[in-house]
């Protein structure tokens, strides 16, 4: 089986069988849901929704989030990973977008990535997510899935990972092609255990026929 007849079963499969996938992080705007994805970094996104909840009672713009201490940003965020880091981030993309941007989230992948804590990964999410730009953002699950599964092949980096992906995927495709190998990373070809036994789609992996 070649990779084009991998990803087309792979698309045949999800949009069957997981037909809405979206993110998961809760989120009204697109502030919010930029401000979710910077605390998600190397944190699930059960414990950025519990986080967000309460932090944007208390700093629900940018505005009002650029006149808040580093410290007091800290201790709304202190239980997810590097909150130290992070407070820092969020406190120059709140004053970045107020100076540079209007207050307003800028609407491309490029002036995305020139804010505070915003990498390459965390541009793809936003503008795939809110503004339906076609992306292939690639964290530590879409790495793990698409290996293994053997949509990508011999890549040692996410930028390789999502350069395949951008290829081999329908452009219409690539934004909940995005969800579907998350959420399948999430839950299913989990990393300390892929779980083959309630895995849909053992007849297309690569990983499934090599060790099973």
């Amino acid at each position: 089986m070649n990779k084009q007849e991998r990803v087309r079963l792979f698309i045949d499969y999800f949009s069957e069988n997981l037909p809405e996938a979206k993110t998961e992080l809760n989120y009204s705007n697109v502030f919010e849901l930029t401000v979710a994805v910077v605390l998600s970094a190397q944190c699930t996104d059960k414990r950025v929704n519990i986080i967000t909840e309460t932090l944007f009672e208390h700093l629900p713009t940018a505005e009002v989030m650029a006149e808040a201490s580093i410290d007091y940003i800290f201790d709304l965020i202190k239980s997810c990973s590097y909150p130290r880091n992070k407070a820092k981030h969020l406190s120059g993309l709140a004053k970045m977008l107020i100076e540079d941007f209007n207050s307003e989230i800028p609407d491309s992948i490029e002036e995305l990535q020139k804010l505070p804590g915003v990498g390459r990964k965390t541009a793809n999410v936003v503008g795939s997510v809110y503004f339906d730009i076609p992306a292939m953002p690639v964290d530590t699950h879409v790495f793990r899935v698409s290996n293994r599964i053997g949509l990508t092949t011999n890549t040692k980096n996410p930028l390789q990972s999502e350069l395949q992906l951008l290829k081999l995927f329908p452009e219409e495709k690539l934004n909940i092609a995005h969800h579907w190998l998350i959420l399948h990373g999430r839950y299913v070809c989990k990393a300390r255990r892929a779980e083959c036994e309630k895995c849909g789609i053992t007849f297309l992996c690569k990983y499934y026929k090599k060790h099973k």
